[in-house]
């Protein structure tokens, strides 16, 4: 059994987890999800969202060393925490999720990729602190291969982002060198292209690079698949408990 914290993206919460959790239970692991700053039930104001108090609260949800998983956005707060508090992670497992690399905040990684298909959907709010995305384009971006209902669902929960995290950069990064890491690929991501995800995790060895063949959605599109891939990944002896 494993210990995994589950961590969402950009505008989710922990509610986009609500599919896998049941899931990696029922293959014997202890899950949890959680809110970062401003998401979901927690309301924190935008202004008052940073980095850092992402990983704070990563930290605080933290009880024993846990894997953990940090999707999209997700990947630069995780690993903020794991900097914070290597003791406390036992491996960061990124999925389709930004590999940070030092000296680079997530805007700066953005734009490393050759394809930004993202971009004519962001819509940043007029007091320049958060963004959100086109409605007319959310579906077609995140949940093309997602049941019914999905779209409205999720649309009842996306929250505005706040930008001030994702304009910072990681401090102690090298103090994340020797935590195990792995990444999965979403094959038919179409808001981080599959290429990019390929070019960032090619900085993990081979056999910590694994895939998935859905959209950027894997939690509602293929949640059984993703919580075994899950499962498999904490057999993997560095990770293993």
């Amino acid at each position: 059994m494993a210990k995994f914290l589950l961590v969402h993206g950009s505008c989710h919460g922990a509610w986009c987890w609500k599919d896998t959790i049941p899931a990696l239970e029922a293959l014997g692991h202890d899950v949890q999800a959680i809110d970062l700053p401003s998401h979901g039930q927690d309301r924190t104001p935008l202004a008052d969202v940073t980095l850092a108090s992402y990983a704070d609260a990563i930290v605080d949800a933290l009880e024993a060393p846990s894997l953990v998983v940090g999707h999209s956005m997700g990947g630069f707060p995780i690993t903020q925490a794991a900097a914070n508090r290597p003791d406390l992670v036992q491996g960061l497992i990124f999925l389709c999720a930004y590999l940070p690399i030092e000296g680079h905040s997530l805007s700066d990684m953005r734009q490393l990729a050759n394809d930004h298909p993202l971009l004519p959907a962001i819509r940043r709010s007029d007091d320049g602190l958060s963004m959100t995305f086109d409605p007319n384009q959310i579906e077609r971006l995140f949940y093309h291969d997602c049941p019914p209902a999905t779209y409205e669902f999720a649309s009842e929960h996306l929250s505005p982002q706040a930008l001030k995290p994702q304009r910072t950069t990681i401090e102690g990064l090298e103090k994340t060198k020797d935590i195990p890491k792995a990444y999965i690929v979403c094959e038919e991501d179409r808001a981080i292209p599959p290429a990019f995800q390929y070019q960032m995790a090619a900085v993990l060895p081979d056999a910590q690079c694994f895939s998935l063949p859905t959209s950027h959605s894997p939690f509602f599109s293929a949640p059984k698949a993703l919580a075994q891939q899950l499962s498999d990944i904490a057999q993997v002896e560095l990770m293993s408990v």
